[in-house]
């Protein structure tokens, strides 16, 4: 099963948003250095390097979500909807979308790609791993803003 095999290949890219107030580093993962090598993998790296940018995701995929930053948010959507008036019996249920919302907001795996929004990013980078017939992984991103982040 290709899920399983190891991406030890691949390639950290850059992407420098226009105007230079916002850049991101990415690493994306395959199986060879063939792969790595060709346009298509080398444009997936692109790609996923402005949807960083345009998109400011704070996860890569929902198992990164920390269990207080889902308690937060859980609690906040309970408020808003308890707040509105709605019946209790249907609380649950609205907590439960906007959670979705969340995911698909702050997750990048689960992100609308930007280039082609009936598609995620997982969706984009699944057509990659049916094109090439090797694993690919988004391993890790950062996503500098200016001005933004830790004083040094």
């Amino acid at each position: 099963m290709r899920a399983h095999r190891a991406t030890s290949e691949g390639l950290v890219g850059s992407y420098i948003h226009p105007g230079g107030r916002i850049g991101v580093l990415v690493e994306i993962n395959c199986e060879t250095d063939f792969v790595a090598r060709t346009d298509e993998f080398q444009q997936l790296v692109k790609d996923i390097g402005m949807q960083v940018a345009a998109a400011a995701p704070r996860f890569l995929g929902r198992e990164e979500v920390t269990p207080d930053i889902l308690d937060k948010e859980r609690e906040i959507y309970r408020d808003q909807a308890a707040r509105s008036g709605k019946p209790e019996k249907v609380l649950e249920k609205i907590v439960e979308g906007k959670m979705e919302k969340f995911y698909s907001e702050a997750c990048l795996l689960e992100q609308p790609f930007v280039k082609e929004p009936t598609m995620t990013v997982h969706d984009l980078v699944a057509s990659h791993i049916a094109k090439t017939g090797e694993n690919i992984k988004i391993r890790r991103f950062c996503r500098f803003v200016l001005g933004e982040g830790a004083e040094v």
